[in-house]
């Protein structure tokens, strides 16, 4: 080899290094050698990661709605989801003769404290539900219930402006855009409501939903009030704002949505009023073998969408320069 530096040229020779038993260990670092494991781990790390995606965005579209993956909402789910409902609603009615009108004031001083901070500082609180029948968890065959809860407050506001904000059903979507791609009231009577509402859900797939619900506000004193919402139908659309769409058979879909009933209550106080909402759904179960894989993704769902209603009901709410929502 010819090497020139500083205008001198040099020659060395390089004799091959020609060896029937093993190289001896070095006491040098030996880069190149680090490096190129260290090559083959990060390149087996990448590799795990592309599968994993590629694992994850397969198993998601395995429940995205071809035919042939369709599941069917059987007797027996809705048999045992009506019951957790009922025992869920009867833990309410008791809350509200005892008077334990909001969630965070049954926790203890310290905890409800901080939770007050949080709600001042216009924070949503969210907490995980699960109802029991004799100290036992109820078992939903064939289904997964998800029952979440949240609370709000919303400064400046009042109960009277709450309340006609919410059963503006005409309207709404202009506020839960794009959650809620349609609104429109179906009937009124009294304090009656008959709803549709076009819903979007996404979490990288897509689904839209055709859904229908019986609404029913009740007073309760002048500073509080309760809202009871039911889902009547949830039919899933397939090529969703294109000539051709149309929806599948109700019950016989992905099961990303199959029931949603929701629980309301507002109080005025503090020169604000607290909203709390309660939501118990029912999907499909998860298919066996993937739970550690889908179970997140599919349970992660109602809660962000429980987060997102009470943050823009709150944003709808909280009082602007140019005057009310």
């Amino acid at each position: 080899m010819s090497n020139v530096w500083n205008g001198c040229s040099s020659k060395r020779n390089r004799i091959p290094d020609v060896r029937s038993s093993p190289r001896p260990g070095s006491a040098s670092d030996a880069p190149k050698r680090k490096i190129f494991f260290w090559g083959i781990a990060r390149h087996h790390k990448r590799t795990a990661k592309i599968g994993f995606w590629s694992l994850l965005l397969l198993s998601l579209l395995a429940l995205d709605g071809s035919p042939v993956r369709a599941d069917q909402l059987k007797p027996e789910t809705v048999q045992a989801f009506d019951h957790y409902v009922e025992l869920s609603e009867q833990r309410m009615a008791s809350e509200l003769r005892s008077g334990r009108f909001l969630r965070v004031d049954d926790l203890p001083p310290n905890l409800r404290d901080a939770e007050y901070t949080r709600l001042k500082n216009g924070e949503v609180v969210i907490a995980r539900l699960g109802t029991e029948e004799q100290g036992h968890a109820l078992s939903v065959p064939g289904g997964l219930v998800h029952h979440w809860i949240g609370t709000v407050f919303i400064p400046g506001t009042t109960l009277v402006r709450t309340l006609a904000f919410l059963e503006d059903y005409n309207q709404q979507y202009k506020f839960y855009f794009p959650e809620v791609q349609q609104s429109r009231l179906l009937e009124h009577d009294g304090n009656h409501f008959s709803v549709f509402l076009r819903l979007r859900k996404t979490k990288v797939v897509t689904v839209i939903l055709n859904t229908e619900y019986d609404v029913r506000y009740v007073p309760l004193a002048p500073d509080r009030a309760a809202s009871y919402s039911y889902s009547r139908r949830i039919a899933e659309v397939e090529n969703a704002g294109k000539p051709n769409q149309s929806e599948k058979p109700v019950g016989n879909d992905s099961g990303f949505l199959w029931r949603l009933d929701s629980y309301w209550r507002f109080l005025e106080r503090e020169g604000g009023v607290y909203v709390q909402l309660e939501a118990i759904s029912l999907t499909r179960d998860i298919p066996p073998g993937l739970g550690w894989l889908i179970g997140p993704f599919v349970t992660s769902i109602p809660k962000e969408s429980l987060e997102f209603t009470l943050t823009r009901t709150r944003e709808g709410l909280v009082p602007k320069s140019s005057g009310p929502p």
